[in-house]
């Protein structure tokens, strides 16, 4: 693994939480996924890095199936929208 995958999976995260029609899932994703990156920028271990990583990419696949049921209901625009 090397920190061009770790990017990209950084950014499939971001793309797929734009998705999300609610304002407040939409901005809480979008919190937990960078400030998740930023807590674990400076892990050195292969190990613990590789773990992280197979997380993180099965937390994408969960947003991704949150975001299309999300998308199957509707709801009024809030006020900060």
């Amino acid at each position: 693994m090397n920190s061009n995958q770790v990017l990209t999976l950084y950014r499939s995260l971001l793309r797929e939480s734009y998705k999300f029609s609610s304002y407040n899932f939409r901005e809480y994703s979008l919190r937990r996924i960078t400030q998740g990156f930023r807590e674990n920028k400076n892990i050195q271990d292969n190990e613990k890095l590789s773990q992280l990583y197979k997380e993180a990419q099965n937390d994408l696949q969960v947003i991704k199936r949150q975001a299309v049921i999300n998308s199957m209901y509707s709801t009024q625009k809030l006020v900060v929208e």
